[in-house]
């Protein structure tokens, strides 16, 4: 579980095939890699990750081909988010954010509105209904809060920190995004539809 409050940004510097996908080498300076241990979990660009190798400078983990095919941004050269999972004793500052990427949304537009930058992305249809305004979404494992749902265009607000503490400053029209919608959405689903 994360939370979505990105504290680094990494680089995939190597990216071997391994097994069904793909072994990931991740450069990480200034993420703090003394509290990590093989096994931890580990949020790259919203994709949750388990650490197979770590050193002073980064880590390794592996990813399946099942998560490269819903997933995108895990390639090697790419500018990636990092968070180190909650724990129990952790703020809670953004949401609850599993990792577990529901789609790939493209982004429609980056505007910069002069203090702050207004993102819109188009999400898959199946994803959109489970997003509302003011509710919360992560992209690329940014958690933010939605400030307008139209049919299946999302529209964000990012404040200066987050551009600067995040990739989302590569972002511009046409880029493919991470999308996790929020948890409760889902289970909210379930339970109506099981109810009827």
């Amino acid at each position: 579980m994360f939370t979505g409050i990105v504290t680094a940004i990494g680089r995939i510097v190597s990216a071997k095939p391994h097994g069904d996908g793909l072994r990931l080498r991740v450069d990480a300076p200034g993420f703090g890699m003394e509290d990590v241990a093989l096994g931890d979990s580990i949020s790259i660009q919203g994709v949750c990750h388990t650490v197979v190798a770590k050193d002073a400078g980064g880590f390794e983990v592996d990813t399946s081909r099942a998560t490269l095919e819903v997933t995108t941004g895990l390639e090697a050269g790419r500018a990636v988010n990092l968070e180190k999972s909650l724990r129990l004793a952790d703020r809670l500052g953004g949401h609850l954010v599993q990792g577990h990427v529901d789609g790939v949304g493209t982004v429609a537009a980056f505007d910069d509105l002069g203090g702050s930058w207004r993102l819109a992305i188009d999400a898959p249809a199946e994803l959109s209904r489970y997003v509302a305004r003011k509710g919360s979404i992560a992209v690329d494992g940014v958690s933010l809060t939605v400030n307008a749902v139209d049919g299946h265009r999302l529209e964000m607000n990012i404040i200066p920190h987050t551009l600067a503490a995040t990739t989302l400053a590569h972002l511009r029209a046409g880029a493919r995004v991470n999308l996790e919608v929020d948890l409760l959405a889902r289970y909210l689903e379930r339970m109506t539809n099981e109810a009827k």
